[in-house]
């Protein structure tokens, strides 16, 4: 039996080979991430005598090049969690880190725990471009608050409260109504040099070309606004430019974020389980891609606890003698992208208020318990992970005898 340790980084890779009783086939030493290194590194395991193992982090996106090199070419590869490895004894008191002893305290974990090492196998290309769409997803979101921030923040220096005047929902290209509006009318004194009569023509001339709904009384209360509005910033070029500068980008990364938005529901809707998830009761149309892009294929996991302890929801015991502890917070040793859309699709939940929901329901006991607004949320969101865990294997199953 071969233990084969590799630690990845970047580009390249610290491989060792050990054998039982602390053999050293191959001092550590170094592949790169290229076709050649990883043919080379192929040629080299599948020469070794005996079962081969290899075990690595799972460390970001890195680890996938060799990982798929090795899988594809027959190689066992288990991917592990890198806490299981820092967590692992090294038998000594002296605090060593290196990519070379790194190596070796993998190949070292490979022969411990031999027997019950998970098998790599590869993500299909959907559910992982899916995951990657729903990463990229997530960070234009934050560049889109931080941008809708830094113009509220502008805007409250030439019209205050402007953002405040409409309730319009984003339009399927991601620009807003009150976005547009500021685009045109970015000073209250672009509103207030116009008579009240000549302002609600050429606004609602404006709604007619953008593509807005036009009423009369929502005009006279932005006239009346602006009339009570004062600008600290001058009504000049200088202003202007500023403003629309921020527009600009704001509206860029709005209509690159619902252009992913598209994307996601499209590549959401190429999987089985995606009519089962998105009729969930707090789902939708939006949140739905995002909970299959961060749970990924639901059959990986053997039970609907294993799902929740994936999530970094669950709340594991704590005990020692005659010392039990009642109250445990949540691990969090799981998914941060999945405890976000959790919490969204739980809020939404609370939003919407349907007795006939389950996890409402539930919610709704928790919360006369008297317990902490996190406390109930977590709770529905371990009782909405358990639900989901049962209708979409349910699902998947039926598909399958089916087939």
């Amino acid at each position: 039996m071969n233990a084969v340790g590799i630690d990845v980084s970047k580009g390249r890779s610290m491989v060792a080979i050990l054998r039982p009783g602390g053999e050293m086939i191959a001092r550590p030493y170094e592949v790169s991430h290229t076709e050649d290194g990883l043919a080379q590194l192929v040629t080299r395991l599948k020469g070794l005598p005996g079962e081969t193992k290899v075990v690595m982090e799972h460390t970001g996106h890195y680890f996938e090049p060799i990982a798929r090199s090795l899988h594809e070419a027959g190689i066992f590869v288990s991917v592990v969690n890198a806490l299981l490895i820092h967590q692992y004894g090294n038998n000594s008191i002296r605090k060593v880190k290196t990519d070379r002893k790194d190596a070796v305290k993998l190949a070292k974990y490979a022969l411990d725990r031999w027997a019950e090492l998970p098998a790599y196998t590869a993500e299909d290309e959907n559910r992982r471009m899916l995951r990657i769409y729903n990463r990229q997803y997530n960070q234009y979101t934050k560049i889109k608050v931080m941008l809708k921030n830094n113009l509220i923040a502008l805007l409250d220096q030439t019209f205050p409260g402007v953002n405040t005047l409409f309730s319009s929902p984003a339009r399927e290209d991601g620009h807003e109504k009150w976005v547009d509006f500021a685009a045109k009318f970015w000073h209250c004194q672009e509103v207030t040099k116009l008579s009240e009569r000549a302002f609600k023509e050429r606004y609602a001339k404006w709604c007619k070309r953008n593509g807005y709904r036009y009423a009369d009384d929502a005009a006279g209360r932005i006239y009346a606004a602006a009339q009570s509005q004062v600008g600290v910033l001058p009504a000049n070029a200088a202003t202007k430019y500023l403003v629309a500068q921020a527009i600009k980008q704001l509206n860029a990364v709005a209509g690159t974020l619902a252009a992913v938005g598209r994307e996601m529901r499209r590549l959401a809707s190429l999987l089985p389980e995606a009519a089962v998830v998105e009729q969930m009761y707090g789902v939708g149309p939006t949140l739905g891609p995002q909970l299959i892009a961060e749970i990924g294929d639901v059959r990986r996991f053997h039970s609907k606890k294993a799902l929740v302890a994936f999530a970094g929801i669950d709340a594991p015991p704590y005990q020692s003698g005659n010392f039990d502890a009642k109250k445990r917070a949540i691990s969090k040793r799981g998914s941060p992208a999945l405890r976000k859309v959790l919490f969204q699709t739980i809020c939404g939940i609370l939003r919407l208020g349907s007795p006939d929901s389950e996890v409402y329901q539930y919610l709704a006991k928790k919360r006369a318990e008297g317990k902490h607004f996190y406390v109930y949320i977590m709770a529905g969101a371990n009782k909405f992970l358990r639900i989901y865990y049962a209708r979409v294997t349910e699902y998947l199953r039926g598909l399958d005898s089916a087939a």
